[in-house]
């Protein structure tokens, strides 16, 4: 069957957005009843399910080319997720429970990232050509009729 999938920059990073959107809407949105809050939580994980399945997606495709500029723009904005959100549970304004969620966060992107990179260069390198099989075999050496049988 042939291989379909193809490199994505915005779906990583549009679901890692709304992952995180989700989880602070759910705190921070104001006066939630405990039933809101439990569905925007719920919410949360399924979008948190769908970006690991999607990083996997990414990172298992096959390319020709190995390492390609889709895999660098895709770790280099989950990084940025992670600076982001980190840098606004520092410094934003807030409850101690919205910076708990930055602080989360900032950990989960930093994880993905991490995970999207492992599981990518595992791929590209289970993609190579062996280097013990050579690419254009030497013939055996031929003997020369000067020499002797024996």
């Amino acid at each position: 069957m042939e291989e379909r999938r193809q490199a994505r920059i915005g779906t990583v990073s549009g679901l890692a957005l709304l992952a995180g959107g989700t989880a602070v809407a759910a705190v921070a949105g104001g006066a939630h009843t405990i039933f809101a809050t439990l569905l925007l939580g719920l919410l949360t994980l399924g979008l948190v399910h769908a970006l690991v399945v999607e990083i996997g997606r990414q990172a298992l495709r096959r390319s020709a080319g190995g390492w390609a500029r889709h895999d660098t723009i895709n770790a280099v904005l989950l990084g940025a997720w992670s600076e982001i959100a980190l840098f606004m549970a520092i410094l934003g304004p807030g409850s101690l429970a919205l910076r708990a969620v930055g602080l989360i966060l900032s950990l989960a992107y930093a994880s993905s990232c991490v995970y999207f990179v492992t599981k990518r260069r595992r791929a590209v390198a289970s993609q190579a050509p062996s280097p013990s099989t050579p690419a254009h075999p030497t013939p055996p050496l031929a003997t020369t009729a000067s020499e002797p049988d024996n």
